[in-house]
């Protein structure tokens, strides 16, 4: 019997809005695994809590913003970050129970090294989901509207009216989200 090791980091990148986080959380859920989010500045501190809570999945969000091509970057800022997102990485290798999983919108833009063997090997493109997979998704979405509480307070409405009130609600919920998007600029 051929014994197949997991991978110990994978790259998640698809555009904005597709699941990557939610993905990522998801797994540590069914595996029953920590799960730490690290964003920008939090690199060395979340990465040093791996070891006391293992079996972990670490998951770092945007990580083209942490870790930039290195050549790219407008100053030695970064680069300390870059390197030392390299060596916690690397210093997984021998630990089979922390799996490191990255998401960026924009794979073009992460430092090619964390995409080498051994860091971010593999990658898992999160596509735009089909008629079917965003038919699956409304119930997700729906699960807090009071349907019957709608249904109580739209006396006289007849199938007809079911179309034009529902695109009014998704209207009045665009605009509430772009109103509280540009209130917390």
């Amino acid at each position: 019997m051929v014994q197949v090791k997991s991978p110990r980091s994978i790259l998640m990148f698809g555009p904005p809005g597709t699941g990557k986080t939610l993905i990522a959380r998801a797994v540590a859920n069914e595996t029953g695994a920590f799960s730490f989010l690290i964003k920008g500045h939090e690199v060395t501190s979340k990465m040093a809590t791996r070891e006391k809570n293992s079996p972990a999945i670490i998951f770092i969000d945007e990580v083209d913003s942490i870790a930039p091509k290195r050549q790219k970057t407008n100053g030695e800022v970064k680069r300390p970050v870059v390197l030392q997102l390299l060596t916690l990485i690397d210093g997984l290798k021998a630990r089979s129970n922390v799996v490191v999983k990255g998401a960026t919108n924009r794979p073009n833009f992460v430092d090619p090294g964390l995409c080498r063997l051994g860091r971010f090997d593999r990658e898992d493109v999160i596509g735009i989901p089909d008629p079917t997979g965003r038919l699956k998704s409304l119930p997700i979405h729906t699960r807090s509207i009071k349907l019957a509480m709608i249904s109580a307070d739209t006396h006289g409405y007849v199938d007809f009216n079911a179309g034009p009130l529902c695109s009014e609600a998704a209207m009045q919920r665009i605009l509430k989200t772009i109103q509280s998007a540009l209130a917390r600029r």
